[in-house]
């Protein structure tokens, strides 16, 4: 069992605030904080502390997974994923909205990838999709209150929106959906608005920002769809021009409390629009971008990858696993996420890893009776995580007083704590 230093993304999209209030900073953060990358991806990995690291005491997951893919993996998990570990486990903090995006399958990014790497494009060029050969399922949790967009809302639903909101310059493209409100009307309206010339994007995006504001004011900056004129208009705002801020209003509108949860399976355009989450994926960096960025979108191989059945954005809550423990159910067999509320007592967790322990409220003890090694015992804190490798003992957990201090909302049962868990999937 190894501290685990995240990777640090500092996307424009991110907060300065939001994981420094996690981590309990005075102050913002010098840059936006978009991702803190706990895993094992070659495009950036995550670093062990102590154990046999030389020099600064730290090596990189990647590098330690390779030295001895059987101890840190199992022979199971290596049996079934080879020498890598199989989950990407993401602290994700959103400022504005994200880029619409959707992953590919896992047949898709292996004839994608290959394609690409026989037309002799670098891993690292800015039109490069494919940048390994694996899919890119999902699950977010949101750890406050998370707004997102995702998958294709009712075609029949869309139609009565932008009806609602009185442009008539709609008009002719809400014709496609009325003759056609199934998946293939909704590939027709989203694929003559993403071809759409900027200068038709310039005459109609303004009209349909007005269009919202007027709804809004008419109904007393409430009604039926209220929160979707008010994120079309936080996109339009973020991405002035962008043909993505059209698009978007295809999608369903999800809002996640705390605690609640969303799967994104393969071809499911969505895009965060504002909050600070929990996310495991399939280990891949594969992205299919739609709009809302300036960087590249490749057209043909979007609408290739996307799914445009129409499927409700429904948030779960997870299932219960004991008294303290919720996993957040999904068909990946990469995967397996859950998290754990600690206060008062201990919770032990049997030795069936690899495991990422990321601690996101409090502080948390950790014991460990190692098979090769004494009992090992270190404290994180909100924003930090562990590596369990598959040859190490059962790992018990205690919430501590943060910095060693009992904190005012602790009360009678003791210290508070959460920390979530991220395992491969069942067979």
């Amino acid at each position: 069992m190894l501290v685990l230093d995240a990777v640090v993304r500092s996307y424009a999209w991110g907060s300065r605030t939001a994981l420094a209030r996690l981590r309990g900073d005075a102050g913002p953060s010098a840059h936006p904080e978009a991702e803190l990358w706990f895993g094992a991806h070659p495009a950036d990995s995550a670093h062990v502390r102590g154990g046999d690291a030389p020099g600064d005491g730290r090596r990189s997951l990647l590098d330690v997974i390779e030295s001895d893919p059987v101890g840190q993996l199992g022979a199971d998990v290596l049996a079934r994923f080879g020498p890598r570990l199989p989950f990407l486990l993401k602290l994700l903090a959103a400022e504005e909205p994200l880029s619409l995006q959707a992953h590919p399958s896992r047949d898709q990014a292996l004839e994608g990838f290959d394609r690409e790497e026989g037309a002799g494009i670098p891993l690292d060029s800015p039109i490069r999709n494919y940048r390994d050969r694996n899919h890119k399922p999902e699950v977010v949790v949101a750890l406050e209150r998370f707004d997102a967009l995702a998958g294709f809302r009712d075609p029949m639903r869309t139609v009565e929106l932008l009806g609602a909101i009185g442009v008539p310059e709609l008009d002719p493209h809400l014709g496609l959906l009325r003759g056609q409100p199934d998946e293939a009307g909704l590939r027709a309206l989203f694929t003559t608005w993403i071809t759409m010339p900027q200068a038709m994007v310039h005459r109609l995006l303004p009209k349909v920002l007005e269009g919202c504001i007027g709804y809004l004011a008419g109904h007393g900056n409430g009604g039926e769809f209220a929160a979707e004129a008010r994120s079309t208009l936080q996109i339009g705002e973020a991405y002035p021009g962008d043909v993505g801020v059209l698009s978007s209003m295809l999608l369903n509108r999800v809002t996640l409390e705390p605690g609640e949860a969303l799967y994104l399976p393969a071809g499911n355009l969505h895009a965060y629009l504002h909050g600070v989450g929990v996310e495991i994926m399939a280990n891949s960096d594969n992205v299919l971008r739609g709009g809302l960025t300036p960087k590249h979108v490749d057209v043909p191989e979007l609408l290739r990858v996307l799914d445009f059945h129409s499927v409700p954005a429904t948030p779960t809550e997870g299932v219960a696993a004991g008294a303290r423990e919720r996993v957040y159910l999904s068909a990946t067999p990469e995967f397996s996420l859950s998290s754990i509320e600690l206060r008062g007592g201990c919770v032990e967790l049997s030795g069936a890893g690899p495991e990422i322990l990321l601690c996101t409220q409090g502080a948390v003890r950790a014991e460990c009776d190692g098979v090769k090694t004494d009992v090992v015992e270190t404290t994180i804190h909100a924003t930090q995580a562990l590596w369990v490798p598959a040859s190490s003992g059962p790992v018990t957990l205690t919430a501590v007083p943060r910095n060693h201090v009992q904190e005012p909302s602790a009360g009678a049962g003791g210290p508070q704590a959460q920390i979530f868990r991220a395992r491969v999937g069942a067979a």
